[in-house]
Order: C-alpha cells, then structure tokens, then sequence
C-alpha cells in the first residue's frame, strides 16, 4: 500500500464507508489520515454518489458529505398523519385542533400530492410545539459551534374561502440550558373572509447564529377570525426543519 501513487490510495479508500473512514482509516497512519481529513477523498466521495453543490469552494468537504448523507425533515408528524403525536406544549382554543382530509370543505389542494391532511385550529388561538434535539438526529457539538450550518424552517398555511384567520410561526434555537440564541418569528399573517384558499410557503434561514445551539423550537398557530364554532382557523400542514449542508 505504501508504494501505491496518492490517487489510486484515495479511490481505494472511497470505496469504504465514511463512517469507517473516519473512526478506523483514520487512525492507520498519518498518511491515511492526512487523505481522510482533506478535501479530495470526500469530493470523489461526494461525485460518486451523486451529491452536488451549487459552490466550488467549500472548505469541508467531509462535513459536506456527511451532511448531505444525513439530510432530512426533522418535524416529526408534520402532517397530521399520526394525529397529534409529536406534538408537546398543545394549546387547545376553541374546539381545539382537528386534523382533516386534503382538500377539505372550501379548501384547495395542496401543491404537492404526496400530503394528505392538515391541522386546523379553531375560534380561539390554537398553538403547538415541537422541540428537536440536534445531538439525538446525529448532529455532533463540534459540528454546529464551529460550521453552524444552516438551519432551514419552512411552514405551510392556508385559510378556507368562507373564513378569515390569522397565522403566527415562531421557531428559536436553544443551548443547552434553553437559552434563546437566535429567533425567528413571523408577523400574524391575517387572511380575510372570502380569501382564494391557497397555500402559502414561509421560509427562514438561521446561518452564522454562533455556537451553542443543541435544539430547534418550532411552534405555530392560529385561530379564525369570525369566532365562529368549529373548525374555521388557518389551516397548516408539511412544517419542515433541516440542517443543510
């Protein structure tokens, strides 16, 4: 192995699984680990299977890679195919919330055919949370203080035609002790009787938001504006957070 020339070495290695890589390849030798830890193993890597990036420049590309790897939603529930489950810190206004049938009575589809249902809130403020623990889905300390990647939030909301409503989405990045150190909170979205029912994206970025950060609060809400009885308030479903690479 030694007398082998560094590129045949680094597609050798690229054929072994990064976890292995990076606990066992990389102990062998300074050689290996010199390979492991810089940039053109995880290139190949990342060619090989097809992950791609917009930028050329990226200074880690194993963070990259593990990264694109682990990417996905970390809402759990997000639309209401599991009832309430995953949900905590539940304020039941009104009727309380109820899940329902895509595209519901005076409501539209949704742009996407893989979501079913929704959550609808009531005739008095409806709200609830979700808390995720970064270091649970495999997001390790060092990773979030030193290349804080980005924290993606996204949200759906719609009203019903016949109905007004208002919206709120608050989502807040937390230490350890539950600090906030970063924030993002929507203005309440106000949407009018008569409205055309259509569902609208909102989106927010953290990015730079400094180290520390070990969980993501998500929390939305709303209620009608009529007051009536039952289910008129917004209605929100395919809430999502990732961490991107």
């Amino acid at each position: 192995m030694e007398s082998l020339p560094e590129a045949v070495l680094i597609r050798i290695l690229a054929s072994i699984p990064a976890v292995d890589l990076v606990l066992v390849c990389r102990l062998v030798c300074c050689q290996w680990k010199n390979l492991v830890d810089g940039a053109a193993l995880w290139i190949l890597k990342c060619q090989q299977e097809g992950l791609t990036r917009e930028e050329s420049d990226e200074e880690n590309w194993q963070n990259f890679y593990f990264l694109s790897k682990k990417r996905k939603n970390l809402i759990k529930n997000p639309c209401g195919e599991e009832d309430l489950e995953h949900w905590g810190e539940v304020e039941n206004g009104g009727d309380g919330w109820k899940i329902e049938e895509l595209p519901g009575d005076f409501g539209k589809e949704f742009p996407s055919e893989e979501v079913h249902k929704y959550f609808v809130t009531s005739y008095e403020w409806c709200r609830k949370a979700q808390v995720i623990d970064l270091r649970a889905e495999g997001y390790w300390e060092e990773l979030m203080d030193t290349t804080q990647p980005k924290i993606m939030v996204r949200d759906w909301y719609a009203g019903r035609r016949d109905a007004g409503c208002l919206y709120e989405l608050s989502v807040k990045l937390l230490s350890d002790n539950e600090d906030v150190l970063a924030e993002y909170k929507s203005e309440t979205v106000t949407i009018p009787q008569d409205n055309d029912a259509n569902w609208t994206e909102i989106c927010h970025t953290f990015s730079s938001y400094g180290p520390g950060v070990r969980f993501v609060r998500f929390e939305h809400g709303g209620q009608d504006t009529l007051f009536w009885k039952g289910w008129y308030g917004v209605r929100v479903t395919n809430s999502t957070v990732t961490v991107e690479p």
